[in-house]
């Protein structure tokens, strides 16, 4: 695709910005355990690609790389001196930032560089791009504040134009403070200490990429694109930094041909019509190419480029008179898993964008057509290959704030709720033009579950494109699409309902550990086998009974726990470093599609990912 090429150009003709660590030395921390892909990162290929697919511009700058690195008290002001270094965007809790030490409550994390802006971006305004930085941080150029931020997992952008030097070296310094389960704001599984199997090791400050973009005073600043495939039509806004005598211009590619365009005001919702669109599915995961221009009396002021699928989700009926989910216009049962997003040496952030890929293409691989993103919001470039290899993705509120006792709901201070709503409509927003993601999850097991009916109307009149889960899991209020039932090992299935479709949103949790292959040794699963034949059969078995439930009972969806092993947790068809894949691929995929267990016996644990992060064929 146009855009696709686009951005292979951007990732290696991006201009380098200058490193204040100059030639420092830098090395990874020896920490427990790490993947095929930590021998390729270096400080000078920290996570090169261009952050942000779905608007695309030609120049940008990325400010990944060394840092200068230090830790005050909290409220202790700007320290005197940094002594050590850290390698942006990898969170200093993880080896491959260089650091790995625990972040508390009581600490301040301080980070510094310099940067020169090209001669060629002269006469436009430049914005500091920062993917997430875990939870509040303030943000200065050249000595004055340029902005502050609150929320560990959306993206937020600062205009610096005016606190440029002229034609000189230029210093960023981010202050960030991050209270994990000391706070009661959204955090997932991340803890100060990790214990008990299912909590793990925290990610503090900048863990998504930083970067530099140059763009016109009138620019546009955001794009929502909501596709009607009952009417052949994809529907965009443009939005944009102002809407004086400013038109705008949208032009759909398909196969690199133009198959639609639309030309309104500014703010106007336009109308590509689009003849025989090819839809977006897992089978067929088709994108179409969006070039988006703003005109001021003709004249080309701003370009971006972007993509988009067809794709519809909603429920209906089956010929048995089961309420059942659709897939444009067609029941379709999704199976998946349980993905939480953690690597063993860069903890919330991933070593490479091949190792991105990598896991949403095992998954592809091994039959399932679906995941559930676990209590994690992932950086963009996740999405975009979930878009492009065509995995349909359940995305979770990170969790935060107490957890339910009994069936009541959890008393949040004003100032917590204000803040969980805000970072929820955040997701909802900042990821809505994914086709891949195809429900909301708003609470995970009573984990800081309050005012269920009103946030599911919340999210849907922010959104009414997707299904919506109120609480999965534990305790269910009769609101929203779904009623998410979680069974260990189970599967079960909940009583079937006129107007929600039932899913088994967890079920499995079967552990086996790979010796070589793990955090701490000993690993933790709901239930424990010892030999990769013994959990085979398990999950053949499994397997079966989902396959019963969604033939007979209704089942419309089911969630395997999980991708991989995280720290303590050994449940993982793979390993925690990607290295095996517990079960033969080909077995999972037969059961995964119904059929009969092979025989005899399924071989013993096999490589999964090799030294340059690509699965290797059997």
């Amino acid at each position: 695709m146009i855009w696709a090429c686009l951005e292979g150009i951007l990732a290696q003709a991006a201009p380098a910005a200058q490193d204040s660590a100059g030639a420092s030395p830098w090395a990874p921390a020896e920490g427990p355990l790490q993947t095929p892909w930590a021998a390729q990162v270096s400080p000078t290929n920290a996570l090169p690609e261009y952050p942000r697919p779905q608007m695309v511009r030609a120049d940008w700058s990325n400010l990944n790389g060394l840092w200068e690195f230090a830790v005050a008290r909290k409220d202790a002001g700007q320290p005197q001196e940094f002594h050590r270094r850290i390698l942006v965007p990898f969170p200093p809790e993880s080896a491959l930032s260089g650091i790995m030490k625990t972040v508390t409550e009581s600490d301040q994390l301080w980070y510094r560089r310099t940067f020169q802006v090209p001669r060629s971006w002269q006469g436009r305004r430049v914005l500091l791009h920062f993917g997430a930085v875990d939870f509040e941080a303030t943000v200065w150029v050249n000595g004055k504040q340029a902005g502050q931020h609150r929320g560990g997992y959306d993206s937020f952008s600062l205009d610096i134009t005016e606190l440029l030097a002229e034609g000189g070296t230029n210093e960023i310094m981010v202050s960030a403070w991050d209270p994990t389960d000391a706070g009661p704001y959204a955090r997932g599984k991340q803890v100060r200490r990790p214990g008990g199997g299912i909590h793990y090791t925290a990610t503090s400050g900048i863990w998504q990429s930083v970067w530099l973009e140059p763009v016109p005073a009138d620019s546009i600043t955001g794009l929502k694109l909501k596709s009607d495939i009952d009417a052949g039509v994809l529907r965009v806004k443009v939005q944009t930094t102002t809407a004086t005598n400013l038109t705008v211009q949208v032009v759909a590619l398909g196969e690199q041909k133009e198959v639609g365009r639309a030309t309104g005001r500014v703010g106007e919702e336009l109308a590509i019509t689009l003849p025989n669109a090819r839809l977006w599915s897992p089978e067929d995961p088709f994108l179409y190419d969006l070039k988006v221009q703003l005109l001021q009396d003709g004249t080309v002021v701003d370009t971006v480029a972007s993509y988009f699928g067809l794709r519809k989700v909603a429920l209906g009926k089956d010929d048995k008179g089961f309420t059942r989910i659709f897939l444009n216009n067609q029941p379709y049962f999704m199976l998946g898993l349980l993905d939480q997003g953690f690597w063993p040496d860069g903890l919330y952030t991933a070593p490479t964008d091949q190792a991105l890929r990598y896991d949403i293409e095992i998954t592809r691989r091994l039959g399932f057509n679906f995941c559930r993103k676990h209590v994690k919001v992932e950086p963009d470039r996740w999405y975009y290959w979930a878009d492009r290899l065509g995995l349909l993705v359940w995305q979770d509120m990170p969790s935060g704030d107490g957890t339910m006792q009994g069936n009541a709901e959890v008393r949040r201070t004003a100032e917590s709720a204000r803040q969980f709503e805000a970072e929820l409509g955040a997701m909802v927003s900042g990821r809505y033009n994914h086709p891949s993601i195809v429900l909301w999850t708003v609470f995970n097991e009573g984990w800081g579950e309050y005012d269920v009916p009103r946030l599911v109307q919340l999210v849907k009149r922010a959104d009414s494109t997707r299904l919506v889960v109120g609480a999965s899991g534990w305790f269910d209020r009769p609101v929203g699409d779904v009623r998410a039932f979680h069974q260990y090992p189970g599967p079960g299935l909940p009583k079937p309902e006129a107007e929600r479709a039932a899913v088994v949103g967890e079920f499995g949790g079967i552990a086996l550990t790979i010796p070589e292959h793990t955090w701490a040794g000993k690993t933790w699963g709901h239930r424990e086998v010892r030999t990769a034949s013994a959990l085979a059969g398990r999950y053949a078995t499994m397997l079966g009974a989902v396959h019963l439930l969604r033939q007979n009972e209704g089942l419309s969806g089911a969630i395997y726990t999980q991708l991989t092993d995280v720290e303590l947790e050994g449940n993982g068809l793979l390993t925690y470093d990607r290295a095996v894949l517990k079960l033969d691929a080909a077995a999972i995929e037969s059961a995964n599609r119904g059929l009969p267990p092979d025989r005899p016996a399924l071989p013993a644990a096999v490589p999964a990912a090799s030294p340059g992060g690509e699965p290797q064929t059997r």
